[in-house]
């Protein structure tokens, strides 16, 4: 990104996720102001899934035992589900849409305001069908572990229904495997490429512990496949991270294993560069929606034509930053986030400290790419139904 571009912030100005609503959020950050062209489409990123309504509860002593009552610490209730990766993707300045259902609930109201109004997801392929119920999520972190409790019903139509002609959009981020019953991709995503989309894939974790070597057949319809270490190495039958990296690269173009704590590996045919990147050190409180993160700022990486070694450090140092906070899809940092650490580490370098210099030398290229000046856009925060969130990270 040119230095002009990252001095001379963007006037507010509708997108196709509407005007601004918030004066808070006068300002957004384009990272891709130096790619869009006149033949760019007006969505940057598509996605279907579910939401739900996630309710957190943090600072619990124990899991509640039958028959007793426990108290928690904090409390925050969020958009979940496909919305961890939406707010993820919007927060990091790409012009998302959403194809969802929604009930006609206040759950279902609550989520709607929070993507639509504060989080700039464009809603407009998504629906509300009266008399479903919106599904819920309760959460319960205890010890930096958390067990969730759900309920749902199944969406009344086809995610093919809902979308039909998906539109124009320089990505498309779906889910494939996960023992569904048929490994095809939707019609829509083959329709999405078809228009010019680039497909990322995510796996879905396999409950049935068969992982089908048939979600191979679904790779060549995709650009990029990004599983965690454990999908990857069930999925090719191998037993190694970097072992199931090579064999998933002769299926799609790129290849990416997270690897949790360990950092993450890829493969990108498209460039001829093959990269493996260390996690940045963290201390972890909610894993919530950190995949979500890392995939996001993956593919804004890549459609922005960065090296794939920035790409995965980016996507790293992102998601990084979401389980550094509690929140779900709210704990996801925008580009204020992302500018405040890089500025401490660049403070802690100048004082002669040794983990902050060799953190400025591995993540150097992000000078070009954070604002130099304020940035009124969203940073994290978690919502809840309530008017203001208990929640807050401990010291």
């Amino acid at each position: 990104m040119s230095s002009a571009a990252r001095d001379a912030l963007p006037e507010p100005q509708a997108s196709a996720a509407g005007p601004l609503t918030t004066p808070h959020e006068a300002v957004w950050w384009d990272p891709l102001v130096d790619v869009r062209d006149g033949n760019w489409p007006t969505v940057d990123v598509f996605m279907s899934g579910t939401v739900f309504l996630d309710i957190v509860f943090t600072g619990l002593p124990a899991l509640p035992e039958a028959g007793t009552e426990v108290w928690a610490a904090g409390m925050a209730s969020c958009p979940g589900g496909i919305a961890n990766l939406a707010v993820a993707a919007s927060r990091l300045g790409l012009r998302t849409s959403l194809a969802a259902g929604f009930g006609d609930d206040v759950y279902a109201d609550f989520c709607w305001r929070t993507l639509a109004e504060q989080e700039r997801v464009d809603l407009s392929s998504s629906r509300q069908f009266a008399g479903w119920h919106s599904p819920v999520t309760v959460s319960m972190a205890v010890q930096r572990d958390r067990s969730m409790v759900t309920h749902a019903h199944s969406i009344p139509i086809t995610g093919d229904a809902l979308i039909g002609t998906p539109p124009p959009s320089r990505a498309v981020i779906t889910s494939i495997g996960g023992g569904a019953a048929d490994p095809v991709l939707p019609t829509w995503v083959a329709r999405a490429r078809e228009n010019g989309a680039m497909i990322f894939a995510d796996a879905g974790w396999d409950p049935t512990g068969v992982w089908d070597p048939a979600l191979f057949s679904s790779l060549a319809g995709c650009d990029a496949f990004m599983p965690n270490a454990v999908e990857a190495m069930s999925y090719t039958r191998t037993d190694s991270p970097r072992d199931a990296l090579y064999k998933l690269a002769g299926h799609v173009p790129l290849a990416v294993v997270t690897c949790g704590g360990d950092g993450a590996m890829a493969i990108d045919a498209a460039t001829g560069e093959e990269a493996s990147v260390p996690a940045l050190p963290v201390d972890a409180l909610d894993p919530t929606g950190a995949g979500d993160v890392f995939g996001a700022a993956l593919v804004l990486g890549t459609i922005a034509g960065w090296p794939l070694e920035h790409r995965l450090l980016f996507a790293g140092v992102s998601a990084a930053l979401a389980v550094h906070e509690f929140g779900g899809s709210l704990a996801a940092p925008g580009w204020g986030d992302i500018r405040d650490w890089w500025q401490g580490v660049e403070t802690q370098a100048a004082a002669g400290h040794r983990g902050a210099t060799e953190l400025r030398s591995r993540y150097g290229f992000l000078d070009d790419l954070v604002p130099r000046t304020h940035v009124c856009g969203v940073r994290r925060a978690a919502a809840t139904i309530a008017r203001q969130s208990d929640l807050t990270r401990p010291a």
